[in-house]
């Protein structure tokens, strides 16, 4: 692997949209969206991702994220299937990250500033449940933990370059669960929590997959193309 290599790609397709993000590693990434291209997807892909690459080139690439689904099942297995293939030929790492923790953590990002409206309690942590509509009217569901974001250590990280960052937690796994066994599971949280509805094209969330990917870059994990696979959460038919 080159040494120079500085930058990192961020490719998602698992929605109507086509979202690509790049930047420098813990940079402000430069994003463009193309929305609802649905079936054209397919054809227009390469030409989109070529252009939107420059001015950088595929040496640059320290490494590459996709978003792996839940999500459609031609979208989703494109972009995992474009992202293995570049990885391996550049010899690079890919991040293969839960479409899900990419709407979890951009809908956290945008509200970093701010304080939801929770309820008091002792933990600095909070729950973000994300939902997104499957077929057969169930429901692509997950929870995750995030630091509260008027927490101590949020606040110390502002301030203080070697403190901790946010990071993510998997409280319950992407599961595709029916209106009620959803709301039954939310139900039994004991801790404060925030719905996060997942509507429409997620080309804009992009920046959060390059952002999520980059976390764990830092962290030192370097994941293999090979193990990056689609999860579709359902069976298309």
């Amino acid at each position: 692997m080159k040494t120079n290599q500085s930058y990192a790609l961020a490719i998602h397709t698992a929605s109507p949209d086509l979202g690509l993000a790049i930047g420098t590693i813990a940079g402000e990434p430069r994003i463009q969206v193309w929305k609802n291209l649905g079936r054209d997807l397919s054809t227009e892909f390469h030409d989109r991702l070529a252009a939107f690459l420059s001015p950088q080139n595929w040496a640059d690439l320290a490494f590459i994220a996709v978003a792996k689904g839940p999500g459609g099942f031609t979208g989703t297995r494109l972009g995992v299937v474009a992202a293995r293939t570049l990885a391996q030929q550049l010899d690079i790492p890919l991040f293969a990250v839960s479409t899900l923790a990419v709407i979890a953590w951009d809908a956290y990002l945008a509200n970093f500033q701010e304080t939801w409206t929770l309820p008091p309690s002792d933990s600095e942590w909070v729950e973000i449940a994300v939902q997104m509509p499957a077929q057969r009217g169930e429901l692509h569901t997950a929870i995750y933990s995030v630091l509260r974001p008027n927490s101590e250590a949020i606040v110390s990280s502002q301030s203080n370059e070697e403190a901790m960052r946010p990071v993510l937690k998997v409280k319950r796994a992407d599961a595709v669960l029916n209106q009620d066994e959803w709301l039954k599971t939310l139900a039994e949280l004991q801790t404060p929590y925030q719905l996060v509805q997942a509507e429409g094209g997620l080309g804009q969330t992009a920046a959060a997959l390059l952002d999520l990917a980059n976390l764990e870059w830092q962290s030192g994990h370097r994941p293999h193309w090979s193990e990056a696979l689609p999860f579709y959460g359902q069976s298309p038919v």
